[in-house]
């Protein structure tokens, strides 16, 4: 496993606490004081604006105090980013800031499972399961009064996927030499124009602007390569928001593996432009450049 990132500390510390906790049922077989309304704080970055301004106090996880709750809510954070599934937050906010009403309103069975089958990989990633406390049976069934999912059917199962392990990011290359020792490694390698498609959504749309520049397509053919990096902007979130840093636009040459199912991982992403000399040499002589191993070496 690699270094870890501060980001994937954050993650580890959020799972450590997790396996620690106690439930207390998730049909609220006890609290330890008066159930009470309270508004939900700005510094409740989780649930503060989510749709209503009041949550109950104890909440579902038993936490009795704002602070409490808010720390606890903190730590969810770092997985949250990870756009695991677009429900999540409303599903973590439905126990950590349930909607003030005369009763309880519990996060139906389904809306559990759909983010647990989305999100409970990313925990796999770093060695835990998904929790106990979330165990999604104690949840009521859909016919019930109870919070559903919100997220298109359609969109959700495309977007089961979206986790990787591992956190691709730009590569600041030395010479020409590494990025054709890279591409000779790879299983393929593409020169591409991305852009996100929205910037309201809960989760990132990203697409390509024009047909890829293929550079090497290894086991897949030419005409697969449009749909799978399509596949693969859709599906690893993470990785393309690293690759991106921020900007709405970008040329990339981007390099990796792919897997037995024919879906591409990413393991190196170098930005196209003008500064980055050695880059540009690199395409320039890969056509030409002769790898140590030749085999499925494509012109």
């Amino acid at each position: 496993m690699e270094p870890a990132r501060p980001g994937c500390q954050c993650l580890r510390a959020l799972l450590l606490c997790l396996l620690g906790w106690g439930w207390p049922g998730a049909r609220g077989s006890y609290l330890r004081s008066p159930s009470r309304c309270t508004p939900i704080p700005s510094s409740m970055a989780l649930c503060y604006d989510i749709g209503y301004s009041q949550m109950r106090l104890p909440n579902l996880l038993g936490h009795e105090s704002t602070a409490e709750a808010i720390q606890q809510a903190a730590s969810w954070l770092p997985l949250l980013a990870r756009e695991c599934h677009s429900d999540a937050r409303i599903f973590l906010c439905s126990l950590f800031a349930p909607i003030c009403l005369d009763r309880f309103i519990y996060p139906c069975h389904s809306l559990c499972e759909a983010v647990r089958s989305s999100c409970a990989p990313v925990m796999a990633c770093y060695g835990y399961p998904w929790p106990e406390i979330l165990n999604c049976n104690q949840f009521p069934a859909d016919h019930a009064l109870c919070i559903s999912a919100i997220a298109d059917k359609a969109t959700s199962s495309r977007r089961m996927l979206r986790a990787s392990c591992r956190d691709c990011e730009l590569e600041e290359a030395s010479s020409a030499k590494e990025i054709l020792e890279s591409l000779c490694a790879s299983d393929f390698a593409v020169k591409i124009r991305i852009s996100r498609k929205n910037l309201t959504s809960t989760l990132s749309n990203f697409g390509l602007d024009s047909k890829p520049e293929v550079l090497k397509h290894g086991p897949l053919l030419k005409a697969e390569i449009y749909p799978q990096l399509q596949q693969w902007l859709d599906l690893d979130a993470t990785c393309v928001h690293n690759i991106m840093r921020g900007t709405q636009e970008g040329a990339y040459v981007v390099s990796g593996e792919v897997q037995s199912n024919r879906l591409l991982l990413v393991h190196k992403a170098y930005a196209w432009h003008k500064k980055n000399r050695n880059l540009q040499a690199a395409v320039r002589r890969w056509k030409h450049h002769p790898c140590r191993e030749q085999e499925g070496l494509e012109a």
